[in-house]
């Protein structure tokens, strides 16, 4: 990689858009620096992919530029690479499957039209596995993405492009999508956030509607405050949402005052290292520890404690190939010989949702609903749960899943991530933020998970922890 890479323009992506909203920054000046970050860093790590070329992306800048300031959004200027599940007007949408490749978009999806009418600049996508399955970024398409931590090792999925280009600071602020982990993950990994709102939050841009709802879209950032930003932009009732939630993004800014710490009435924290039944890596458990301690030398008051969330793992394995079983029908309908491209994994999954049968299906939104009741009973004596984000520190790239954690095997490539499809079931908010490193220096993360709907509380629960431990400012060696 070329020693010389140029210096990021921004420090910080709040300010850098208000300086571009401003005009005291120009957004020519920012994608030429972008872009030589890009040129700099992305050929080791690989994060972006489909990019466009300087010249078209410095056009769309110099365009932008000439935009008066009164009529500037809130992401004026910024250059943007959704990702590759986000179809975006004029680029294809691959999904990281090689069928997929050419498949140019003609609009936006709701979730891109809200960042462009922002003023969002986009450039390209961010790479993810194979259909966004599975926490590795690797796909026969594009080839893998490296953790900049140590290039030997995976930055996690699958918004793992999305963690690797704000780790390195090639883009100041990104999204993802999270089914079982795939925002929680990456940004494990790569000592970043990633925020999973809650369920109808941000629109929904596929998949079931009320049955089976897994997969929400959220932002990603360095900090808490610049993922609070794009969350600001990202959310908002969204009228074709059977879920969706009232309140405007705008509201959330309302987490850049931290949570204040009231003596009489301190924050509560659960903190739990497992589950109580998961298997955890030693060097994960640490860190977790360190945490409930981070919190109570901050006032909160720290029990060890979780939800019951027995039964939660299955109704995941069963709502997730439901899912799959949808993209499947469709592949055999438009590429009947779809599975000569597609990875074992992907095959599996959505032959187990062919294999499902009515009372599974049922089953499983029964026991659903029995987990969130006890959930909401859960934290109405608690503010915040924290708990791994990963159950696992960052591992091979030449590794596909984790098959055993701590002596125990893992039957499939699902169970490695548990800790975070559970808390999926509930549908409630929740976010990793980074929490500390192994031995090797590697990024652990920490996931903490908010009241129903309460994702401003929890917002301004995550910056107060943030500000006090400072984590987030260890860069990557290879910047």
């Amino acid at each position: 990689m070329p020693e010389n890479k140029p210096t990021p323009l921004w420090d910080d992506a709040i300010t850098l858009c208000r300086d571009l909203q401003r005009g005291t920054v120009s957004a020519v000046d920012l994608m030429r620096n972008v872009y030589a970050r890009i040129e700099a860093i992305n050929p080791t790590v690989n994060a972006l992919v489909n990019l466009l070329d300087e010249r078209e992306a410095l056009a769309l800048a110099a365009a932008a530029d000439q935009v008066p300031i009164a009529e500037r959004g809130p992401l004026h200027g910024l250059p943007m690479a959704p990702k590759d599940a986000v179809a975006v007007r004029g680029f294809p949408t691959t999904w990281g499957f090689k069928p997929f490749a050419t498949r140019i978009e003609e609009q936006d999806s709701a979730l891109a039209q809200r960042m462009r009418d922002a003023g969002a600049l986009f450039i390209g996508h961010s790479n993810m596995p194979e259909f966004g399955l599975g926490s590795n970024t690797f796909n026969a398409l594009f080839g893998s993405t490296l953790n900049p931590y140590d290039l030997g090792k995976t930055a996690g999925g699958s918004s793992g492009g999305a963690a690797v280009a704000l780790a390195t600071d090639m883009l100041p602020l990104a999204d993802g999508s999270d089914m079982g982990g795939s925002l929680r993950n990456p940004a494990s990994f790569c000592n970043v956030v990633g925020l999973r709102p809650s369920i109808g939050r941000t629109p929904m841009s596929r998949g079931f509607g009320w049955y089976g709802r897994l997969v929400t879209s959220g932002p990603m950032a360095k900090t808490v405050a610049d993922t609070t930003l794009l969350f600001s932009i990202l959310a908002g009732p969204d009228a074709s949402d059977p879920l969706t939630l009232p309140e405007s993004g705008e509201q959330f800014l309302d987490a850049l005052v931290p949570a204040q710490l009231d003596n009489n009435h301190p924050i509560k924290v659960a903190v739990s290292e497992d589950l109580g039944t998961l298997p955890i890596d030693p060097e994960v458990r640490s860190v977790i520890q360190n945490t409930a301690k981070v919190f109570s030398d901050l006032g909160a008051e720290v029990v060890l404690d979780h939800p019951n969330l027995a039964g939660a793992m299955e109704v995941f394995q069963t709502q997730r190939a439901a899912g799959l079983r949808t993209l499947g029908r469709s592949l055999d309908f438009t590429l009947p010989r779809w599975r000569d491209d597609a990875k074992d994994t992907a095959i599996w999954n959505i032959e187990r949702g062919f294999a499902l049968t009515p009372d599974q299906l049922l089953d499983s939104e029964l026991q659903r609903t029995k987990i969130y009741a006890e959930v909401a009973e859960f934290f109405q004596n608690y503010d915040v749960l924290a708990l791994p984000a990963a159950q696992v520190p960052p591992f091979s790239i030449d590794q596909e899943w984790v098959t055993q954690i701590d002596g125990v095997d893992l039957e499939t490539y699902i169970d490695w991530m548990a800790v975070c499809c559970m808390i999926t079931v509930t549908g409630l908010p929740t976010l990793s933020i980074p929490a500390g490193f192994s031995s090797d220096g590697l990024p652990i993360g920490v996931q903490l998970v908010g009241k129903p709907r309460g994702d401003l509380a929890l917002l301004k629960i995550a910056h107060w922890f943030e500000q006090s431990t400072q984590f987030y400012t260890q860069q990557p060696r290879i910047i």
